[in-house]
């Protein structure tokens, strides 16, 4: 405590003694109790409170403002004074009266008006507010005027060492490789203290570690973390925690002090080689095995991690480098033993390989530690498997004559069973390879065979596949592909390369070439085709063609003479025989047909017929088709005439594609009921077949106009409007474009042939049986007047 105490004391005095030094000549300023007084005037007296009192004398000196101080954090029983306010204008009748304002005037101090005493009334913090601006001012006490100006004075919160320091940033975290030399650097700290750094030491800070030793230290001044110690190895340890204090004052004793911990991570270098878990591995595989099928892995461990611990494997030595290859499993960081080519138990059934894991990524610095690598055996045996048969050859050629004779030997494939047992095999074709069926194979000895007749011009490779199965064993099955080549055999005759047709015109010169003619032949001989061509014996001597072969094995008709006329003869035919250079040659007949035509003087073909001459003399083609196209013309305009005309005249309402059956009609216009004896006559609904023999349709107009025969005449009752109605059902009836405006639809008719009689008693007048309608009198008065219509009917009938 006396040395805290002591320092505090240093801290108060310091910056006194400092303002004592550099006041001007006029102020003095006194500490007393931890006050200043500042007085004004002249004379200027600063008083020290009731001990010490000097007097400096200064001629009309007004007021002149310094500083004052007072010590943060104070929290004394009373109000802590500050300083005193002073003027030489106060004789001390109290007729002044002193006034304070600015920064905590009122609220942090406060002025005694009658002494100028100024107090803190608050507790001060220099983080806070360091310094506060104030203005004094003297009035009168009782008129309040103003004896002298205002002026401002600053009172400053002095520092006391009330802040530990503090580690913003923390806790930090920092990597430095393994194997690092002493002294490498790790990483640095930074503590802040919110005390005053130019007041004395309270801001002033020592870095020291308190955990973490003897691995790191740290510079105190900068707070640099290093290594302490050379050589850690991450593979004993990988994390380290170090626990640093910063303290204030200087490191000395009562100083504040704050912590924070730093982790420190060793991060991996290549310092260890790879190590394989075993010496020596076993593996075993079947001898049918697929090419690429992994046969077993090994595994090379190493302590450094990432790419530290990369290796790669290869096969350095062994029986089997040829047969086998290792990679590399970057995820599981081993190697994969893979078979690159076919097994074979019979031939070998064991092989021993050498495998070397070794670091891809080196650090040169670790290289004098020894060879970043290492080596196993391994040893890999074959297991016999039941494997299908073997071909001789992986694929068979073989050639046939197109003339070959059915059942003969084509050709022969062979295979064996690899194993000890050696099965016997069994042949056969895979017929969806030969769905002509036009091959056999023995199934003992693979002798293929021609089943159908080959036609090289058809096809002239066949592919099939041939089965090789083992008789004891009917799953191990193999197949090899044939191709059978069909040789070609004279035995197509040539014939000409198309249709030739030639033109010879009339006014043709002698000599000249008509017609270049070419020949086809279906066979392929080894030497190419070449033709031979001539005449019929019977016309060698044509007179009017010759032929000439010419050098590209064509060949040339050419006329003999000039004046050939159309009319005379327009077509000659022109018989040539082609034989080809094959063994036996064939030849065969072809006719070439020769038209005489008319041709322009520059030999262009103008018509080849003979009605040309009848045409009118100076009219050329152009001009008869462009009349032609005229004539079509004009006839196509006279049809659609006509077609718009026909349908103008169509009735309105019944189309084509209509049916008046479908459609409703409504009549709201009643009859006159049973009373009404002059509106229609009934025999109008009677059976048309009973009246005529002929039942019009009404419902669709007719195609053709035709007359109906005549029948019975209706019967008379003398009123005008049964003739008038006939009439008009007549021409109805005749008139195919009028719609049925007034048509009468009947449906009491049931139709010829109809196997039941008819239920309507309407055509009772058509009938040969006698009926007696009198009970109808019998069924009361709605049913008299009907009664009355039939009898009429039956009476008129008798006469």
């Amino acid at each position: 405590m006396p040395e805290r105490l002591a320092e505090m004391l240093l801290d108060l005095w310091t910056p006194l003694i400092i303002l004592w030094i550099t006041l001007p000549p006029c102020i003095y300023m006194a500490p007393m109790n931890q006050s200043q007084v500042l007085m004004s005037g002249s004379p200027l007296e600063l008083n020290s409170l009731g001990e010490e009192q000097r007097i400096l004398n200064r001629s009309k000196r007004g007021w002149v403002w310094n500083q004052m101080f007072v010590l943060e954090e104070f929290s004394g029983p009373e109000p802590i004074l500050v300083g005193r306010l002073h003027t030489d204008l106060d004789p001390g009748s109290k007729k002044i009266k002193y006034i304070l304002s600015g920064d905590g005037a009122g609220t942090i101090f406060q002025i005694n008006d009658v002494t100028g005493d100024i107090h803190a009334i608050k507790r001060l913090d220099r983080e806070e507010k360091a310094e506060y601006t104030l203005t004094a001012q003297a009035v009168d006490w009782e008129t309040s005027k103003p004896l002298e100006p205002p002026s401002e004075f600053i009172i400053k919160v002095q520092d006391i060492n009330d802040n530990a320091p503090e580690f913003l940033n923390g806790p930090y975290h920092a990597t430095v490789p393994e194997m690092s030399i002493l002294g490498t650097s790790v990483t640095n700290v930074t503590a802040t203290d919110a005390d005053d750094p130019v007041y004395g030491n309270s801001a002033k800070l020592v870095y020291s570690i308190l955990e973490g030793q003897p691995y790191f230290s740290i510079e105190p001044e900068t707070a640099i973390i290093k290594t302490a110690l050379p050589n850690m190895d991450r593979e004993a340890k990988e994390e380290y925690l170090v626990v640093i204090q910063a303290k204030d004052m200087g490191g000395h004793s009562g100083g504040l002090s704050g912590t924070t911990t730093l982790t420190v991570t060793l991060t991996d270098v290549n310092d260890n080689p790879p190590k394989f878990a075993q010496s020596l591995y076993h593996f075993s595989v079947p001898e049918d095995v697929v090419l690429g099928t992994a046969i077993g892995r090994v595994k090379a461990n190493d302590q450094d991690i990432g790419e530290n611990a990369q290796s790669s494997y290869d096969i350095i030595d062994g029986d089997g480098t040829a047969l086998f290859e290792i990679t590399s499993d970057a995820q599981a960081q081993d190697g994969i033993i893979r078979l690159r080519k076919p097994l074979d138990f019979e031939t070998k059934k064991s092989y021993t390989l050498k495998v070397e894991a070794a670091n891809i990524h080196i650090d040169p610095r670790f290289s004098g530690r020894g060879p970043f690598k290492d080596t196993a055996t391994v040893k890999i045996v074959v297991e016999d498997a039941d494997e299908p048969p073997v071909f001789s050859s992986p694929t068979y050629l073989l050639e046939v004559h197109e003339n070959a004779a059915l059942n003969s030997v084509i050709g022969q494939v062979t295979a064996r069973d690899p194993d000890i047992t050696s099965s016997p095999i069994r042949f056969s074709i895979d017929r969806h390879t030969d769905l002509e069926r036009q091959f056999n194979i023995n199934a003992d000895d693979g002798k293929i065979t021609l089943a159908t007749p080959l036609d090289r011009e058809l096809s002239v490779w066949h592919n099939i596949t041939i089965i090789a199965t083992e008789i004891r064993n009917h799953s191990q099955i193999s197949r090899v592909p044939v191709a059978i080549k069909v040789l070609d055999v004279n035995d197509n005759a040539p014939e000409f390369a198309s249709e030739y047709e030639a033109f010879l015109c009339e006014n043709g010169k002698p000599g000249q070439v008509i017609q270049t003619v070419s020949a086809m032949d279906k066979d392929d001989p080894k030497n190419g085709h070449y033709f031979l061509y001539s005449l019929l014996p019977e016309m060698v001597n044509n007179p009017n063609f010759t032929i000439k072969k010419n050098e590209d094995n064509s060949l040339s008709i050419l006329a003999k003479h000039n004046g050939f006329n159309r009319q005379k003869q327009e077509v000659y035919l022109l018989p040539i025989i082609i034989s080809d250079s094959g063994n036996p040659p064939l030849s065969s007949t072809s006719t070439l047909t020769i038209r005489v035509c008319g041709c322009s003087n520059d030999g262009v073909v103008q018509s080849c017929n003979v009605e040309a001459y009848v045409l009118p003399i100076g009219l050329s083609m152009g001009a008869l088709i462009a009349i032609l196209a005229c004539i079509i013309l004009l006839l196509v305009i006279v049809v659609l005439f006509v077609t718009l005309r026909r349908h103008k005249n169509e009735p309105l309402i019944i189309k084509d594609d209509e049916d008046v059956r479908e459609n409703i009609i409504r009549y709201d216009d009643e009859g006159g009921g049973e009373e009404d004896t002059e509106a229609f006559d009934i025999a109008t609904l009677q059976n048309p077949d009973g009246i005529n023999g002929f039942l019009p349709r009404k419902d669709i107009k007719p195609d053709l106009q035709f007359m109906p025969r005549q029948g019975l005449a209706p019967v008379p009752n003398g009123v005008d409007v049964d003739e008038f109605i006939n009439v008009r059902l007549h021409e109805a009836d005749n008139d195919p474009t009028a719609p049925p405006y007034d048509s009468i639809q009947i449906y009491g008719y049931e139709g010829r042939g109809s196997v039941a009689g008819s239920l309507s008693s309407l055509e009772s007048t058509t009938s040969d049986s006698d009926q007696n309608f009198d009970y109808l009198s019998d069924w009361g008065p709605r049913f008299k007047r009907l009664g009355e219509l039939y009898s009429v009917g039956e009476s008129d009938k008798e006469t």
